[in-house]
């Protein structure tokens, strides 16, 4: 049996009946590091409930406005612990996940989040080699040396180029980064807009290398719904116009769309 931690929370968010929810939680009780969990809903159906008592998973219940950022935020507000990682119902986590993340932020002087490379699930099938998957490294290169965890400017210059940070993959030290996480008015760049301000702060952004997150690529996906109807690209260049002057910046969201291209199934 693999050892268990007091200090981390796995809180995951679920809406409707997902056809991946239980994986996603074996593949939270496959961490060879044993880790808290719970679910947070604003859809508590027979179906999510019957997954929940099955693996004797808490389940709390949103009954008031519901969001993808009020999702998230009431999760992490049930959270009891330093350390908590919003998962997405549909996504995988590979089994040493919480063993290698929690390793870096603890041995952290003040820790913010900590972050995993990751792969995408197509059909079933893991992929960690495509244009946007690539074009994503690249964006975090600055922050591959160790020593350029606590630069404000190491951490703003993975961000002035698009958003590499998978949001499934973070995990937040709750003792270190201001609340809510996640503001209203965005429907795809509310993690990017957080990792922003978030950057802005004294602390450390820890990149954890190792592909140690799966996010699923299927037809129900809200990122996939998003990128069709094109609020995405209209988000971005909202992002981009933090970093850069405007036409600087629609230049540059031009081609970031290009790469996200790669999400559409």
């Amino acid at each position: 049996m693999p050892e268990r931690t007091s200090d981390h929370t796995f809180a995951i968010c679920a809406y409707g009946d997902s056809p991946f929810l239980e994986d996603c939680i074996r593949s939270l009780e496959s961490q060879t590091l044993r880790t808290n969990l719970l679910l947070a809903t604003p859809t508590p159906t027979p179906f999510v409930r019957g997954i929940a008592e099955r693996h004797g998973i808490e389940v709390h219940v949103n009954d008031g406005p519901c969001s993808i950022t009020q999702d998230w935020n009431f999760a992490l507000d049930r959270v009891k612990t330093r350390f908590a990682t919003v998962v997405h119902q549909d996504d995988l986590y590979e089994p040493a996940y919480a063993e290698k993340v929690l390793a870096r932020m603890r041995a952290a002087k003040k820790p913010l989040i900590a972050f995993t490379g990751y792969g995408e699930l197509r059909g079933g099938r893991k992929v960690f080699r495509n244009r946007l998957l690539g074009v994503k490294k690249a964006l975090l290169l600055p922050l591959r040396p160790r020593f350029l965890a606590s630069s404000r400017a190491a951490r703003r210059m993975v961000l002035r180029f698009g958003d590499p940070i998978c949001c499934p993959s973070v995990t937040f030290c709750l003792d270190n980064v201001p609340r809510p996480v996640f503001r209203e008015g965005f429907r795809s760049c509310e993690d990017w807009e957080a990792w922003e301000r978030i950057s802005r702060l004294d602390g450390e952004f820890l990149y954890v290398r190792d592909p140690l997150t799966l996010h699923r690529i299927h037809e129900g996906s809200e990122t996939t719904k998003i990128i069709g109807d094109g609020a995405r690209s209209a988000e971005n260049l909202t992002m981009f116009r933090k970093f850069w002057p405007g036409p600087v910046a629609r230049a540059i969201n031009r081609i970031y769309n290009l790469s996200e291209r790669s999400n559409a199934l």
